[in-house]
């Protein structure tokens, strides 16, 4: 990158550092630092939410599934909506009125200390684990794009947003997760400005349309019914909304950007705020990825996306054959490109027989890639698409602006994860197992919490090994473990009988079956002669109702026929 673009960089990313300590010094109480005073505006909480899920890992890999998949992945997102509202009428109330910290503060109130434990316990793991790779994921490519080593990328992304979680708690992420949304939107909105200018000099818009349909890319939704497949409507709309309800109405990461509102009518602002505008800009970063695969039919694209993969291949005794496969993929191009530009229909009649033959060219480069004994670092090649476009083509200065993004993305997820992952150590475990007598200055203990989530997320992220793609590696790992949660709280508000030993019991086999069900899923189809494999997004629902189903069994099976507490 040139020095004007490292520039950008780094002054923007001292900018929000230096602004979020400015904005929330001075803050001494247990209230302003774990929870914004109850203070903060719908817009705010609106924007929060969207910046905590909002992880560099979006910007990343989701433009490289958009160009190698296309626009199904926006399905995943069908069920947010659904599950906005009914947080907000379910779920808000009850918070709000019990003047909560965190979302497990609850579940003792409705059921025992055990009960609270666990779950505060599956949020810590699951949160503890995603801090981590939320700092990793980008790390790992920006290492081997911009040449950075790996470790200076991750000290410097979990370095600044230590310093300002640190500072400020919940009010300093509020206040710099403003700026870093502003970074993004206006990075995204550049870079399909420079995109959409760089094809129009090649093709026509009803062109680009027609270019980026090869292969189903502009196809967003999938209504056939399948268990096996990860992205599809129904997919989307229930399993994606026992998914969405789980994390925005359960994890704590989510919840405490919203139970710092105002008022009720402020929280629900915010969550139907991100209801409208989060489906039209996951949408709209797919559709980049489309762009930018309709950008390399008329531009000469890499050999391979992962230029440490070429180095090494080229270095070894496969460099012959991996030549031969790049003279063929030039030429392949540039006949593709002369028809293009010759007898566009022509084109549009073969474009699915170019496509396969590529896909048939690049299936042997990366078994010859393979064959050389390279180790990719990321699985899919897809997660290097965007930010290869990003480097090879965006003018001097949008650079520095558009890797901004990326790194304003890793530090609003993370900044938000490490003050949940405080709050809930703090608030569940200190203040709850310790004698009032014996707790000091709470705002001290969770600058420390905070502190040290920072340092074990750091840590994390170096030892971290290889991942498939980036986003469905965060997406899996919550899939494991939000379902068992929400079964929980479900439990708490709509079946008023079941006690704390019910659920207790039913919540940890619950998550034992979704554990089996994802790492044994094959040797057990074989046992038992039927494949059980399913799309991790049914993971959510499967927990949820077995929490349910289990925990009503439970009880009714169970000798203790003792009260247990209530709250309506």
């Amino acid at each position: 990158m040139h020095w004007i673009d490292w520039s950008v960089l780094f002054g923007t990313l001292i900018f929000i550092t230096v602004y979020g300590i400015y904005k929330t010094r001075g803050i001494k109480n247990e209230a302003g630092y774990l929870a914004s005073d109850k203070n903060t505006p719908w817009w705010a909480i609106g924007l929060s939410i969207m910046a905590t899920q909002a992880s560099a890992i979006t910007f990343l890999s989701t433009p490289g599934l958009g160009y190698q998949t296309g626009l199904e992945f926006v399905q995943f997102y069908f069920g947010l909506p659904i599950a906005m509202i009914i947080i907000a009428f379910a779920f808000v109330p009850l918070y709000h009125k019990l003047k909560i910290y965190t979302a497990y503060e609850y579940l003792e109130k409705r059921f025992d200390g055990k009960t609270r434990l666990l779950t505060a316990s599956l949020f810590l793991v699951q949160r503890g684990l995603a801090a981590g790779i939320t700092i990793y994921a980008p790390s790992i490519i920006l290492s081997q794009i911009l040449g950075l080593p790996l470790h200076i990328n991750i000290l410097v992304i979990g370095i600044l947003v230590i310093l300002y979680t640190v500072s400020g708690g919940t009010n300093a992420v509020t206040q710099t997760h403003k700026q870093q949304m502003a970074v993004i939107f206006a990075g995204l909105i550049i870079a399909f400005v420079f995109l959409y200018q760089g094809l129009s000099q090649h093709l026509t818009g009803s062109q680009i349309i027609d270019v980026a349909s090869v292969g189903g890319r502009l196809k967003a939704i999938d209504w056939n019914f399948n268990l096996h497949e990860k992205y599809n409507v129904w997919s989307g709309l229930i399993a994606g909304t026992f998914l969405m309800l789980s994390y925005f109405g359960t994890d704590q990461s989510q919840v405490q950007r919203y139970i710092s509102g105002k008022s009720i009518k402020e929280i629900r602002t915010g969550l139907y705020f991100n209801a409208i505008l989060k489906i039209p800009m996951q949408f709209f970063i797919l559709l980049l990825g489309v762009f930018v695969f309709v950008f390399y039919q008329v531009n000469k694209p890499p050999i391979h996306f992962d230029e440490l993969a070429v180095s090494h291949v080229q270095s070894s005794d496969y460099s012959e054959q991996f030549d031969e496969l790049t003279m063929r993929k030039n030429a392949l191009f540039e006949t593709q490109k002369a028809l293009m530009a010759s007898d566009f229909d022509s084109y549009i009649a073969q474009k699915e027989f170019y496509a396969n033959e590529k896909n048939a060219v690049n299936s042997e480069i990366n078994a010859v890639i393979k064959q050389s004994g390279y180790n990719a670092p990321v699985e899919k090649e897809s997660d290097f698409v965007f930010i290869t476009f990003v480097l090879d083509f965006l003018p001097i200065g949008l650079i520095g602006l558009l890797m901004a993004v990326i790194f304003s993305a890793a530090m609003s997820s993370t900044a938000a994860e490490l003050n949940a992952l405080a709050t809930t150590t703090v608030v569940d475990y200190y203040k709850n197992l310790t004698p009032e007598t014996k707790q000091k200055n709470i705002v001290t203990v969770s600058k420390w919490m905070t502190a040290g989530w920072g340092l074990f997320a750091i840590a994390f992220a170096l030892m971290a090994q290889f991942l498939d793609s980036l986003v469905e590696a965060v997406n899996i790992l919550g899939s494991l473990f939000y379902g068992t949660v929400l079964g929980v709280f479900l439990v708490g508000f709509y079946a008023k009988q079941i006690k704390g030993n019910a659920v207790f019991i039913a919540a940890l086999i619950s998550e034992t079956v979704v554990l089996l069900l994802y790492f044994f899923d094959k040797p057990i189809s074989e046992f038992i002669g039927y494949n059980i494999s399913v799309g991790y997004l049914w993971y959510n629902l499967i927990a949820a109702i077995l929490v349910f189903v289990l925990s009503y069994a439970v009880q009714k099976t169970s000798r203790n026929k003792g009260k247990s507490p209530v709250i309506a």
